[in-house]
């Protein structure tokens, strides 16, 4: 189909008797952003270097903007854009000029002073690669990934160092690009990264996908047990509290927690009681299981 950007169907990749990675298959649209998700050993890195062509597959079949990556052919570099963890630059080139010589590569990049005003570099323009702070060095590589004006971008830990107006910053450049067709493939550690811009997460864990889906059904995540607490009011004991009999709270230093599937009903009764008699529920707190925990649950990644 013309709107599959990347097809991949039971990606295998091993190292001496080792798979790393075991009969993968996902697929990604165009104009949507993946987010790939997985521990550090889960197979995630050797997934994205076999897309991005770096890295020969053992088995499986990969098409990357209807090509096989695996040839390296120039036609289908022309269209990609890479922003590695690391990128190696000459420390001594002005960022103009960093990103006017990468230009030079591709048969039709972006106007060099759009890309480093897109990345929020205008003002150290002139300035030395080696003089950028670890935030800015990360901008600079994603303009030289951008300038290429590819179709398809690979982006991994790409605000590794921004402080948070940065990082949102970045997040709109992504929703931008998307939104003028482009498709990104996104890794990241920051849970609410990809919640902010993915379209599909995947999840690999041991050599294999997990679990795929918006960020808000991943995992069954829209239809895990909310939990509400509160701190019980002073002079009131929980059996005066307008909770269905067939509930278990929980109280620890009296703090009230109730997991259950839907909250409304229990909200409704609940803040009607305290309003009526006059209470206040201090620290009322309702939450669902957030992408972190969900992603935590199917990887068993304790950090």
């Amino acid at each position: 189909m013309d709107d599959i950007v990347i097809s991949v169907k039971g990606l295998t990749k091993s190292y001496g008797g080792f798979e790393a990675v075991r009969g993968v298959d996902f697929e990604v649209r165009r104009g949507h952003v993946l987010a790939l998700l997985g521990p550090n050993g889960a197979g995630k890195t050797t997934t994205v270097e076999i897309l991005e062509g770096y890295r020969q597959r053992d088995g499986g079949e990969v098409s990357v903007l209807g090509r096989d990556p695996s040839h390296r052919d120039k036609e289908l570099r022309s269209r990609v854009g890479i922003v590695l963890q690391e990128c190696a630059v000459d420390q001594y080139l002005t960022v103009t000029e960093a990103i006017t010589q990468r230009a030079g590569l591709y048969p039709d990049p972006r106007p060099v002073d759009e890309v480093v005003s897109m990345v929020g570099l205008g003002a150290k323009g002139r300035c030395r690669i080696k003089t950028l702070s670890g935030g800015q060095q990360r901008r600079l590589d994603l303009g030289l990934a951008l300038v290429g004006n590819p179709e398809l971008i690979f982006l991994d830990e790409p605000t590794t160092g921004f402080d948070p107006s940065a990082r949102r910053e970045s997040w709109e450049l992504v929703r931008g690009l998307c939104a003028e067709g482009r498709t990104v493939v996104l890794t990241t550690h920051y849970m609410d990264e990809a919640q902010a811009l993915a379209d599909q997460v995947t999840v690999i864990a041991a050599g294999k996908v997990v679990a795929s889906g918006t960020p808000d059904t991943l995992g069954g995540r829209d239809q895990g047990e909310t939990t509400v607490r509160f701190v019980l009011p002073a002079g009131v004991e929980l059996c005066e509290l307008p909770l269905p009999p067939d509930l278990r709270p929980e109280v620890r230093c009296g703090v009230v927690e109730v997991r259950l599937p839907d909250a409304t009903a229990l909200l409704h009764d609940l803040t009607g009681w305290a309003l009526a008699r006059g209470q206040v529920l201090d620290g009322l707190k309702v939450r669902r299981p957030s992408l972190e925990d969900v992603y935590l649950d199917l990887t068993g990644d304790d950090g």
